[in-house]
């Protein structure tokens, strides 16, 4: 049996997964694709990488990424993004 081997940010993954929930609090945020599309590529462009490539390498980021301190961090990160975003949209 071969192992079928595939890049991955997993980073972007956890990013994509939580930041519904961050901006569900956060009502007044613009939710249109072109301010989603920049809020991830803030929030990514200002986190650390997690790269795997086997599904081995991703239940060990996985497991690391369940710390309370990395989830806040996570939090974080998308609410900076959220913000930056809302102070200055580029969609008419």
């Amino acid at each position: 049996m071969e192992t079928e081997f595939k890049l991955q940010n997993y980073m972007e993954d956890l990013i994509r997964h939580k930041m519904p929930s961050v901006l569900d609090s956060m009502p007044h945020i613009c939710r249109c694709e072109r301010c989603d599309m920049d809020r991830l590529a803030y929030a990514l462009n200002n986190s650390t990488p997690k790269y795997v490539v086997t599904p081995k390498g991703q239940l060990y980021t996985k497991l690391s990424s369940l710390e309370g301190q990395f989830d806040t961090d996570l939090v974080l990160i998308i609410t900076e993004a959220a913000m930056r975003v809302a102070q200055r949209p580029r969609h008419e």
